[in-house]
């Protein structure tokens, strides 16, 4: 459940602050990115080259960075939005008190506070201060809005007594917060299949007819897919992007290659997603070596590739099937009428007429099109696009 998620590690000034080395060697063998945010206490337990070394990011301190006549700030926003989760571990006392009351005295307090994420907290501290009521009612203060208590274990502590107030082992975390999260995720236990990217279809060694798409969107819908839980297998065409990590990545490069692939995975998958950018065509005749450029008009015979999506609208029972449609005139009517001879559940539709939106950009402007609804968004990034698809088909199939 971990697998590329990122991970805000707030350490705070505890003895058990040690243990979050550990901590982020679970985190990072689990397959998640970790930054670490340590508060000014924290570093009189342990290093920030420590954790550097193991997270392989630079420690965050302080709102500004070295040098400080250099004006560069750590942008505590920018992290509560980069990531999905955010642990503090060890929560001291009084980190857990500023918590509750809204206080922003650090970088920890303040990323904190601006989090969209789900946020879990370690305590660590004396028997006596753990059991006392008001550090108690800082705990149900913070989880009662929202915040995931990781209860504390009993054993001997630093003053040399006996019993709770132990941080929990680092492997203990990260075993609540996976099944934590295996609990909670929308998607878990769903197998999601998704295409991606272009293909290529050669003319000669050299040559290929190909297309303009990225991969982006596919690739957008693929994490979005594995953040929500869902196990992904994703066959992709050639693309200049970083796998998204977790996914099974099935990497082709043709249509034929992508229908190989694509169809027996679709049997054991609960949606399958289909938005590669599939060649409908390939030629005739692959030539053994490189064509020789001449004065003559060069003429190739050009046959229909397998229809993918067609093939499993065919073959479907029990999944959800969703098709792309990019279209540049009468869009709506074309994207319907592609989803009832494909037999899909759902076409997602693009149209060229939208200003950046489309291959090669960052953003995407679609509408979700059923038999019975057409949702349309807003221009948003690809990321924002998929995490609405999966929304979409939560809401309307699922």
């Amino acid at each position: 459940m971990l697998r590329g998620k990122r991970i805000l590690l707030g350490v705070t000034g505890s003895i058990a602050a040690y243990k979050s080395a550990f901590l982020v060697r679970e985190f990072i063998r689990a397959g998640a990115e970790v930054q670490v945010v340590l508060t000014e206490a924290a570093r009189t337990f342990v290093t920030p080259l420590t954790l550097a070394t193991l997270s392989k990011r630079p420690v965050l301190e302080n709102f500004v960075k070295e040098p400080l006549h250099a004006g560069v700030w750590n942008n505590h926003v920018e992290l509560g939005l980069w990531a999905d989760l955010m642990v503090i571990a060890p929560s001291t006392a009084n980190t857990l008190a500023k918590m509750a009351h809204g206080e922003a005295d650090n970088l920890l307090l303040t990323t904190y506070l601006s989090a969209k994420c789900p946020v879990y907290f370690a305590p660590a501290m004396d028997l006596d201060m753990h059991a006392q009521e008001a550090n108690q009612a800082n705990i149900d203060i913070l989880v009662k809005r929202g915040n995931t208590h990781i209860p504390s274990g009993s054993g001997e502590l630093a003053s040399g007594l006996e019993g709770q107030g132990r941080m929990a082992e680092p492997k203990e975390i990260r075993v609540f917060i996976e099944n934590d999260l295996k609990g909670k995720a929308p998607l878990s236990g769903k197998k999601i299949l998704i295409t991606a990217g272009p293909t290529q279809e050669p003319i000669d060694p050299v040559r290929y007819i190909g297309n303009r798409s990225t991969g982006k969107m596919g690739y957008a819908i693929a994490e979005a897919a594995l953040r929500l839980g869902a196990d992904v297998d994703l066959v992709s065409g050639p693309v200049s992007l970083d796998p998204p990590k977790g996914a099974n990545l099935i990497a082709v490069q043709t249509a034929q290659q992508m229908f190989d692939a694509t169809t027996p995975l679709f049997d054991s998958c609960d949606v399958a997603i289909l938005s590669a950018a599939v060649a409908d065509y390939r030629p005739e005749q692959v030539a053994d070596q490189k064509m020789k450029k001449s004065s003559d008009v060069l003429t190739i015979a050009l046959k229909p590739t397998l229809d993918i999506l067609k093939f499993l609208g065919r073959k479907k029972t029990n999944q959800i099937l969703v098709g792309f449609a990019l279209e540049t005139n009468d869009a709506l009517v074309h994207a319907k009428e592609k989803l009832i001879r494909k037999n899909c559940d759902l076409i997602v539709l693009n149209s060229l007429a939208d200003d950046r939106s489309g291959f090669g950009f960052d953003t995407n402007k679609v509408t979700f099109v059923t038999r019975n609804k057409t949702e349309e968004t807003e221009l948003k990034s690809k990321q924002e696009i998929a995490v609405d698809l999966f929304q979409f088909i939560k809401e309307h199939f699922l």
